[in-house]
């Protein structure tokens, strides 16, 4: 098969390549990455094709196209998520994570692709309420930053390709995901280094915000799983292991590097800020997925990870 793959060099995209090439050896994969600040070209060399370009650009996604041939699958990653960043530069969001999904949509109608993947979010559907039951896919949206709206728009945009062009779509949202190899901007590194470096571990707020935390390797395991099993048109959640704070990550972390729990330091909040998220995996787990790696059995790697770095 010939794979397409935008955002290959970032955090997931990279964990997809490689499991994808361990999978299907003898297949052609060509990333498409504009190898922006979070992406990095080496994690991917001897295992993918790489094409540098932005989604955003007609010509560039082409040109992935024209590299591939008859492209079988494409998966998309590519997009701006740090919703810090989200809030200071919104139209950045828009370009790459709506008009980046609709240039990628026409060109994989241009050539006939066979499923078109898209990695959305759990912040779609914005903060959940602690007595509400958790988000199915077919609750309402609310976003609750410039990141998550970017990301409804460009969920509605892979649905509207579905419904007009029949074009064979996935959408996929998944929880907040950790594992080796995130930039370090997301709230596991964040901790982590600061921790290792003798700092103030800085939680936002009171750090009772709910986050529900998805393994990378689950992530990849899951992707693969409905790329080879769910209808065209289907909507997926893909929930991690349960919800948990951010202060009780952050005592975890806290325990794994050996620090007192009192550098754990409140920081003023972010506008907006989603108090829990939550989502009803019901669906996915009909297929027999459920994630397996949490947290708490992760940080010694990821840890180490950082202590080299």
């Amino acid at each position: 098969m010939r794979v397409v793959v935008t955002g290959g060099c970032g955090f997931i995209g990279h964990h997809f390549v490689r499991r994808w090439r361990e999978i299907h050896s003898g297949d052609r994969i060509i990333v498409l990455d504009a190898l922006t600040y979070a992406g990095d070209a080496s994690r991917i060399a001897g295992l993918a094709e790489l094409v540098v370009g932005d989604v955003a650009d007609p010509e560039a996604v082409r040109g992935a196209f024209e590299a591939a041939g008859d492209v079988d699958v494409l998966v998309h990653f590519a997009a701006e998520t740090h919703v810090d960043r989200s809030l200071h530069r919104p139209a950045t969001f828009v370009r790459t994570n709506v008009l980046g999904t609709q240039v990628l949509l026409d060109v994989a109608r241009e050539r006939g692709v066979g499923r078109f993947l898209h990695v959305s979010t759990d912040e779609v559907y914005g903060s959940i309420a602690e007595d509400a039951p958790p988000a199915a896919e077919e609750s309402p949206f609310r976003p609750g930053s410039p990141y998550a709206a970017s990301k409804v728009g460009a969920d509605a945009l892979v649905t509207a390709a579905f419904n007009s062009f029949n074009l064979p779509t996935i959408v996929v949202r998944p929880a907040n995901t950790f594992g080796t190899g995130q930039y370090p901007e997301k709230l596991l590194p964040v901790l982590i280094r600061a921790a290792l470096r003798g700092e103030p571990l800085p939680l936002y707020g009171d750090g009772l915000h709910v986050r529900d935390w998805l393994a990378v390797e689950d992530h990849v395991t899951a992707l693969n799983l409905l790329l080879s099993a769910a209808a065209p048109g289907s909507v997926w959640n893909l929930p991690g292991t349960g919800g948990r704070t951010n202060r009780s990550v952050a005592e975890a972390v806290c325990v794994a590097t050996g620090v007192s729990t009192d550098r754990m330091q409140s920081v003023a909040d972010r506008p907006g800020h989603d108090r829990r998220y939550a989502m009803d995996g019901s669906r996915l787990a009909k297929l027999g997925f459920s994630a397996t790696i949490k947290v708490d059995d992760a940080l010694l790697g990821l840890v180490a990870e950082w202590r080299g770095a």
